[in-house]
């Protein structure tokens, strides 16, 4: 009988003892040292850009010059630079003996605080108008009061010297950088970041990246599965944690996987009592408010909807899972068969991610009636689910299945009050949601939508845009919404990247043009936004996102109309 190798620990051990030795010399770097390190930064991931694209295409089986490589571009170098410039902005302006928020950007609304987070820049927009995103603070919480903690760790609450631990994500390619990011500048602590097998090819590009904060003994980068994750999480030299994964990769860290686990978790004793914080995934809906859609309207929001779920091959914790449509409008069944001429005519592609052919195959088992798309690169789409305990309603699938529920409505608000029930009592998880809704009916129906807006118990919530967007920004908090325990986990608990540090977080509202330019003239909610470069549909979105990422990096006016024309032409 074989048994498992013995696990060598001293490179471990190496690494956390060197990133302790550091620990007190970041905590004591200045501000400015700070601000010239990410300064830094952006050039190497510029230089090497390419070659992160390049193997994150190659990893997924496609070539880096394919039309599906825009989303490598778009959630690894892209979304990378952008982070860092947002903390630039914000660190700037602390630097500068400004607020790290604007007074202007701050205000009441129906008793609740709200932040205007994006725009920040003109570039913003320029090259993303119409895009807009506002964090919501937690019932009670004051404009004064969320001015007031807003990067404390900036503003005299500087915390002491502690080592923190990142288990990195597989799917995703810049989901480890922005943790360490994350924990580098807004908790301040230096870092052990281990690479998911899955993706750790990506560790050279990120050593490269961090070049710096490696060399001098604030970053460390390791590779490892479940037995060195499971060794770090208890190791003494490390203070604090933050995983990104499913609920059952944190209850295994946190409660054990042995006969005593369920013990643990009743009597609330954890093998590990550190600091923790987390994002898990869960079953992300999409909610198709009934209104006065166009034929255009149909085509492009199926297009939208079919890139929230295939994108990254549908290896997302947001990827659409639930579909949530009016049974009796008139445009549910056109839309669906938008829906189904994208599955079926969109190029193949390989569900790379460990189990996702098995999960597939076992939703195609409980629904034989799903009309399946592709050869060997199966895609899924169940019309009309009506048993409560289905698979597709309790079980995330993280591969390229989309589930249709059909509620009653009569009218609009009848309509979103069911959705919105349904979303927040029948689906697991809180990462995130996203509201479809013309804007005329908007107009309309206004109490109604924002009824449904503020009840949502989402994280993120994008209206008339994918929530995973917000994952992008860099100035928005990605997490859970709030409430979580870690013995009912869901989602996680926890918000990270939220570049201006905000604390009292309940979620963020994004909103984005519900018609590309010029269409959105005829729809009334007009912008200068093409179809976003991240659609799976869009023609010239791996052009796009490069020159996008080239701008990011190093801004200059000779650059922009490059990228306006590219996506033009998407």
């Amino acid at each position: 009988m074989s048994t498992a190798p013995a696990l060598d620990t001293a490179p471990l051990d190496l690494a956390l003892a060197d990133l302790r030795a550091h620990a007190e010399d970041w905590t004591g770097t200045p501000l400015t040292e700070r601000i010239a390190l990410l300064e830094r930064m952006l050039p190497r991931i510029a230089d090497g850009a390419s070659a992160m694209v390049a193997d994150a295409a190659r990893a997924k089986g496609y070539a880096s010059a394919s039309g599906w490589a825009a989303e490598d571009w778009a959630a690894a170098p892209w979304a990378l630079a952008q982070t860092v410039r947002a903390y630039l902005h914000v660190l700037r302006r602390i630097a500068g003996g400004h607020d790290p928020i604007p007074a202007r950007a701050v205000r009441e609304r129906d008793g609740r605080t709200v932040i205007d987070v994006f725009p920040v820049t003109v570039s913003d927009r320029l090259l993303l108008n119409g895009f807009t995103a506002q964090v919501w603070t937690l019932p009670g919480t004051t404009p004064e009061q969320a001015r007031a903690r807003a990067a404390q760790v900036y503003r005299g609450q500087r915390p002491g010297p502690a080592v923190g631990l990142v288990l990195g994500a597989g799917n995703v390619a810049a989901i480890t950088p922005l943790d360490v990011l994350h924990k580098l500048y807004a908790d301040g602590q230096v870092v052990l970041a281990k690479m998911n097998p899955v993706n750790s090819y990506l560790r050279p590009h990120f050593e490269k990246v961090f070049g710096e904060f490696v060399d001098r003994g604030w970053v460390r980068f390791v590779d490892g599965g479940a037995q060195e994750g499971a060794y770090l999480t208890t190791h003494d030299g490390v203070d604090t944690l933050h995983v990104t994964g499913s609920e059952r990769t944190h209850d295994a860290i946190v409660w054990g996987t042995d006969e005593r686990a369920d013990e643990r978790r009743r009597e609330n004793t954890p093998r590990i009592d550190k600091p923790f914080t987390s994002e898990l995934g869960g079953v992300s809906p999409c909610i198709v408010t009934p209104g006065p859609w166009s034929a255009a309207d149909l085509r492009y929001q199926a297009e939208h909807i079919v890139t929230s779920k295939l994108n990254n091959s549908g290896h997302n914790c947001v990827a659409t899972q639930v579909l949530i449509v009016p049974r009796d409008w008139d445009g549910t069944e056109r839309l669906l068969a938008e829906i189904r001429r994208l599955l079926r005519d969109l190029p193949p592609r390989a569900d790379y991610y460990p189990g996702a052919a098995d999960r597939l195959d076992a939703m195609a088992r409980a629904h034989p009636q799903a009309a399946t798309s592709g050869d060997g690169h199966r895609r899924l789409l169940v019309p009309d689910i009506t048993d409560p305990d289905d698979p597709m309603l309790t079980d995330e699938v993280f591969a390229g299945a989309l589930g249709v529920v059909r509620l009653p409505g009569a009218d609009t608000p009848e309509f979103l009050r069911a959705a919105t029930e349904f979303a927040n009592d029948r689906l697991p998880g809180t990462l995130g949601a996203t509201l479809l809704v013309h804007p005329r009916t908007e107009r309309a129906h206004r109490t109604a939508v924002n009824e449904a807006v503020t009840a949502l118990r989402y994280g993120t919530l994008g209206v008339n845009c994918w929530s995973a967007f917000g994952f992008l920004l860099g100035y928005t908090p990605w997490g859970a919404y709030p409430g979580h325990t870690r013995q009912a986990i869901g989602s996680g608990i926890g918000f990270v990247h939220n570049a201006f540090m905000l604390r009292d977080v309940e979620k963020t509202v994004l909103r984005a043009p519900f018609a590309p330019a010029p269409r959105g003239l005829f729809t009334r909610s007009p912008s200068l936004s093409p179809r976003p470069p991240y659609f799976v549909t869009h023609r010239t979105g791996h052009t796009t996102m490069r020159r996008l990422t080239a701008y990011t990096a190093a801004p200059t006016p000779a650059k922009l109309p490059g990228i306006f024309l590219s996506a033009l032409r998407g």
